[in-house]
C-alpha cells in the first residue's frame, strides 16, 4: 500500500484498453471486471472533491480580486494535488494493468498485451509531462 498526502491510497483504473488514433480516442473497457481503483473509490472521490474545493477556491479569489502571487500559490497546490492522483493511477496502472499482462499464459499474446499497457503508461506520462 502506498501513502499519498492526506493520508489517501491511489488506486487504478485496470482493464482499460486505450486505443489512440489521431482522428479519435477510444476506450474499450472490460466490464466484467473491476476497476483497480474500485476498492479505493471512496478515497479518490473525497481526493477530488478536496481539489474540486481548491479550484472553486481559487475562482472566488479571482472574482474578490485578491493578490495574484496569492492565487498562485493556490493554483500551485491545487496542481501538485491532481499530480499526486495522477502519479498513484500511473504507479497502480503500472502495478495492476502491466504486470496482469505478464499473466497471459500465451507467450504471443502476453508480448502484445504488455507493450500495449506500457505504451499506455508512457503515453500518460507524456500527457503529465505537458
Amino acid at each position: 500500500m502506498y501513502s499519498y498526502p492526506y493520508g489517501v491510497y491511489l488506486g487504478c483504473m485496470s482493464k482499460a484498453d486505450l486505443s489512440i488514433n489521431p482522428l479519435s480516442i477510444e476506450l474499450e473497457l472490460d466490464h466484467a471486471a473491476p476497476h483497480g481503483y474500485s476498492a479505493n473509490k471512496d478515497a479518490y472521490l473525497r481526493r477530488l472533491k478536496r481539489i474540486e474545493g481548491q479550484v472553486r477556491g481559487i475562482a472566488r479569489m479571482v472574482e474578490e480580486d485578491k493578490y495574484c502571487i496569492d492565487i498562485l500559490t493556490q493554483v500551485a497546490a491545487a496542481t501538485k494535488a491532481l499530480h499526486a492522483v495522477s502519479l498513484g493511477l500511473v504507479e497502480e496502472h503500472i502495478g495492476h494493468c502491466v504486470v496482469g499482462a505478464a499473466s497471459e499464459p500465451d507467450p504471443e499474446a502476453r508480448a502484445e498485451q504488455i507493450d500495449a499497457k506500457v505504451k499506455e503508461a508512457t503515453d500518460a506520462i507524456g500527457r503529465l509531462l505537458r
